[in-house]
């Protein structure tokens, strides 16, 4: 088993510039409501804090009010410390539907002294099967980091504290599917996956060490709100949107990138040939 400690941590300088976020001001009971969980889900500090726990008769979850089409999304987390086996922190937005869109974070849990894996996914029209899985350069349980999603019509970009660690390019012209047309909510949940999430279902969840709790703060939405059929935003043929609309990674961000999947990248989608026998999706040849 690999230890958190064991990682080395001379190799985390490439990170350190650029790596902090400014804290933005948010309330929870403005933009989310709590959908499931019978009280286990909470709102509290006036607001500025929100709290999702486990135990063994439920998880709890919440939801945006608003919908978005395309934006930068950002959010605090600190999630389950200790032995957080079976336990799966998922953080996504989603549209609706059976042909529905869906840009995933999920944070499968492990024993005391292992470290999280990073799960992510891209669904578009009701396809995934686009897992790239990774290890953290820090204990994601000690203090809250930021997850970002930065949404636009070229790319979506998974970040970490700022560091990039994921970018799937919009490949409509080889035919690849690409979410821009269903508006998403935001969406937390904190479940029982003991069936899967750790070492494959090997671990059960320890529920003496029950309530599970993650914790939420410094939710910030810059993006295009969809509401009656409309968007916030102007005209996409203008300039007057955010810078984020067109933002693309500069050469700084993709060497972070490409450092970051070197060494803490633990599954690619893209690599598993076995998976794919009659090939390896078309996007593959182009990453």
């Amino acid at each position: 088993m690999i230890s958190f400690s064991s990682f080395k941590f001379t190799l985390l300088l490439p990170l350190m510039v650029g790596c902090l976020m400014a804290a933005s001001a948010s309330n929870f009971n403005n933009d989310f409501d709590i959908t499931w969980g019978d009280g286990r889900g909470k709102i509290v500090n006036n607001g500025e804090v929100l709290t999702l726990s486990l135990d063994k008769s439920s998880g709890s979850g919440f939801q945006s009010k608003n919908e978005y089409l395309f934006g930068k999304i950002d959010m605090q987390l600190k999630l389950v410390p200790g032995n957080s086996a079976g336990t799966v922190t998922a953080y996504y937005l989603s549209s609706k539907g059976s042909t529905w869109d869906e840009i995933d974070f999920e944070f499968l849990g492990n024993l005391s002294g292992g470290p999280y894996i990073l799960h992510t996914n891209v669904f578009s029209q009701g396809k995934g099967n686009r897992e790239q899985q990774f290890y953290l350069w820090f204990d994601p349980t000690a203090d809250f980091h930021t997850y970002s999603i930065l949404w636009n019509p070229q790319s979506i970009i998974f970040s970490v504290d700022g560091t990039p660690i994921r970018e799937f390019k919009n490949m409509e012209s080889i035919g690849v599917p690409f979410p821009k047309n269903q508006p998403m909510r935001i969406y937390s949940s904190l479940w029982n996956a003991d069936d899967w999430a750790t070492r494959g279902g090997l671990v059960k969840t320890d529920w003496t060490l029950a309530p599970f709790t993650a914790s939420y703060r410094n939710f910030n939405a810059d993006a295009c709100v969809w509401s009656n059929g409309a968007s916030s935003c102007k005209s996409t043929a203008t300039s007057t949107n955010s810078a984020w609309f067109s933002q693309e990674m500069d050469s700084a961000k993709q060497q972070r990138l490409q450092w970051v999947q070197k060494n803490y990248m633990i599954y690619n989608y893209c690599n598993d040939a076995n998976r794919f026998p009659q090939g390896l999706p078309p996007e593959c040849s182009m990453s």
